[in-house]
Order: C-alpha cells, then sequence, then structure tokens
C-alpha cells in the first residue's frame, strides 16, 4: 500500500501534491504566525531562513507534534496563539472544502485563523525579498545561477529522496535512485573547488539542499533505501555540510526528526522502531 495513494502514480511512483495556497501576504509585524514541524526538511528550510534574517520578532512560530496521524499534524497542546488543536482547522478556515494533504511549513494569519500560504518554495523566497528585501540568501546578480541549482536540487535530490522512498514499484524506485545519486555525484564534482554553490557565499540554494543532506544518513540512507553511500563517504558533501551544521545546527532536532519517519510511515517501517543511530556527535567532530 502507497504511503499517500493520491499522490502515488499507476506506474507507482510517488508525484508530490500541489500547493494549495499561494498567497504572498505583505510583511506586518506580528500578523503571521509560521507553522512547522521540526521533522521536515522544508519547513527546517523556513526555520532557517526566518532565524538568519531575524525574523523571529516579526514573524511568530509553532512547532507541531512530531508524530503526523491521520488527523494529521496536530499541536501538542492547544495552540496559544490560534486556539486550535490540529493544522487542518486552520486550513478549513481558507478553504471548508479542502481534501489534500496538510502540510507544513505554512503560515497563517493571527487575525482570521486561516492559512494563508503553504507554498514552501516561495516562503523562504518572501523572507529574503518582501520581509528582508537586504537579504544576501538570494541576491539579484546570483540568482539565475541560484534558481539553476533549485530545480535539479528539488527534483532530484530533496524530492528525489521521497521519490525512493515511497516508490512503490521497482522501477519507479530505481528510477529516483539514479537520479538522486547522479545529482549528488554532480554536487560533489562542484564542491571539489568550492566553499558554497553558488559564489562565495551562503544562499537559498545552500539550504535548500542542506536540509536534505542533514537527514540523509539518518533517515533517508536506510528508511528510504537511498543506500549506494552514505552522506559521510562522499568527502567534499560530508565538509560542506558540517560547514553549514556550524552555522545553523542549532536549529536540528534529531529526536522529532527520527520519530516523525519511522514511527510515522507505518507502511514502510512496520514496527514503528527508531533506530539509535548514527550517532549526532559526527558533526561536531574534527
Amino acid at each position: 500500500m502507497a504511503q499517500f495513494t493520491k499522490e502515488t502514480s499507476t506506474t507507482g511512483a510517488f508525484v508530490r501534491q500541489p500547493n494549495r495556497f499561494t498567497a504572498r501576504p505583505e510583511p506586518e509585524q506580528g500578523r503571521y504566525r509560521l507553522v512547522v514541524s521540526l521533522a521536515c526538511p522544508w519547513a527546517h528550510r523556513a526555520v532557517i531562513v526566518r532565524k538568519l534574517l531575524k525574523l523571529e520578532d516579526a514573524i511568530s512560530l509553532a512547532v507541531v507534534d512530531p508524530i503526523r496521524d491521520e488527523k494529521g499534524w496536530r499541536f501538542p497542546e492547544t495552540d496559544p496563539v490560534l486556539d486550535i488543536d490540529f493544522l487542518e482547522q486552520a486550513y478549513k478556515k481558507a478553504d471548508p472544502d479542502y481534501e489534500g494533504r496538510v502540510t507544513v511549513p505554512s503560515i497563517v494569519d493571527t487575525t482570521t485563523g486561516a492559512v494563508v500560504t503553504n507554498d514552501y518554495p516561495q516562503i523562504t523566497l518572501d523572507f529574503s525579498l518582501r520581509w528582508r528585501p537586504e537579504s544576501t540568501l538570494y541576491p539579484e546578480h546570483l540568482r539565475q545561477e541560484i534558481d539553476a541549482w533549485i530545480e535539479p536540487i528539488f527534483h532530484n535530490v530533496n524530492n528525489g529522496v521521497y521519490k525512493a522512498g515511497f516508490a512503490t514499484s521497482q522501477e519507479a524506485y530505481e528510477q529516483a535512485y539514479t537520479n538522486l545519486f547522479a545529482e549528488l555525484d554532480r554536487i560533489e564534482d562542484h564542491l571539489e573547488t568550492r566553499s558554497y554553490l553558488v559564489g562565495e557565499q551562503l544562499t537559498e540554494v545552500d539550504i535548500r539542499l542542506w536540509t536534505t543532506l542533514v537527514r540523509f544518513d539518518a533517515v533517508y540512507h536506510g528508511h528510504f533505501k537511498c543506500n549506494r553511500n552514505k552522506l559521510t563517504e562522499m568527502p567534499n558533501l560530508w565538509a560542506y555540510a558540517k560547514r553549514l551544521y556550524a552555522q545553523f545546527g542549532d536549529t536540528v532536532d534529531w529526536d522529532h526528526i527520527k520519530r516523525h519517519y519511522y514511527v510515522t510511515h507505518r507502511q514502510i517501517n512496520p514496527t514503528g522502531i527508531v533506530p539509535e543511530g548514527p550517532d549526532p556527535e559526527v558533526w561536531t567532530r574534527q
């Protein structure tokens, strides 16, 4: 049985649903609440960019429980700002007929209680373009080069690990696996002489790649069968990932990450056993 039946093609390939809510709210101090799961790589991007751009006082943060069940993402207790128990309630306020999967990150308008956007690629770009136009994460002179990296990294790496993990046919799995490691090999070669993917600075695309890399050995290598090799066995990518970990590794919650994947995906891990390793201390060892 597929993990997400509505997002599985007739050939057994995982096809991620489109983002339903795509408004781009005008910046307003304190009006919006960013709802995230610390387990989710898409949400993790937003947490990092919010932190780097010092938006903590402008946009409040709500963290859902890492275990998503048939009711979807729930808050550990009633959210004190939104006064809801499930993120779905904010989705239904925006669209009472919504029947898709409730996703994070989502930005909720605290004045209406309705979701404004769950368009995760645009959320972090808007943090740079609208909320902090002085941001160097998506500078105009590098934008074309950044975008050229974003697309293949999304399809083959960020979403590629899910295509491998949620595939329900051997053919779909092998295609995702092949594309994933071809892209990782391309990035490994690129980083032979580079500290960052674009220019000589941290940009949006580094953050997008890194939130997948940081989960790779702990989750995707085994749980999603992306097991040609570990991240620690790709020297340039591993050195790069550790450099970025030194900058914002404090945003990583290993407990949430591992419990979410290994407990939530019962079709992949029926026992719900959460592995002890790998040792997170490898990220800080010299």
